[in-house]
């Protein structure tokens, strides 16, 4: 009976130790390269995420990280490997303000964030950074070539109307 309480005890202590531990699961948590130690995005082994302060559950294929809210909302990002680095996608709409056909016009944010792409391939981003841009529908890009020494840019977008969505690329780092 004392070997019993003793194996029952031994059990008890060890599943107590595993859950506190967290079962051995990896986290691998990513951060903005300007901000290396703010966690933006945490992903768990064990199929659960945090971003942005909101958790989640999440799926993860070569180009997107799938997102699941508690109500089964889904959000995808989209996400680029380069060795040990990482580039997330975050998409912000903007609508197009005066005249323009295809990327070309005026496009504001509720926050006055913006962009100015002329048919010229010139474009403002928030009228801070200039430069030149080029059009790839067929892979729904648009390449920023920046005055500024700053490397080129992809942004991938949809157009519906005049409302454009932008998945802007933020370079991440992992979080140590």
């Amino acid at each position: 009976m004392k070997k019993l309480r003793v194996y029952s005890l031994a059990i008890t202590m060890l599943f107590v130790l595993t859950v506190l531990g967290g079962c051995g699961s990896k986290t691998e948590k990513w951060a903005y390269d300007y901000e290396p130690t703010e966690a933006v995005i945490a992903l768990s082994e064990d199929g659960k995420a945090t971003y942005k302060g909101n958790e989640y559950t999440y799926t993860k294929d070569d180009t997107y990280i799938t997102l699941k809210d508690e109500n089964g909302e889904q959000q995808k990002i989209r996400y680029e490997m380069n060795g040990d680095k990482m580039t997330l996608y975050e998409e912000s709409t903007y609508t197009r303000s005066g005249e323009g056909e295809g990327v070309v016009g005026n496009w504001l944010q509720g926050n006055g964030w913006s962009y100015v792409f002329t048919d010229s391939g010139e474009f403002s981003e928030e009228n801070i950074f200039f430069g030149h841009y080029t059009v790839d529908e067929e892979k729904s890009r648009i390449k920023l070539m920046y005055d500024e020494p700053m490397e080129d840019a992809y942004l991938y977008y949809t157009l519906n109307g005049d409302k454009l969505t932008v998945a802007y690329p933020w370079p991440m780092v992992r979080v140590q």
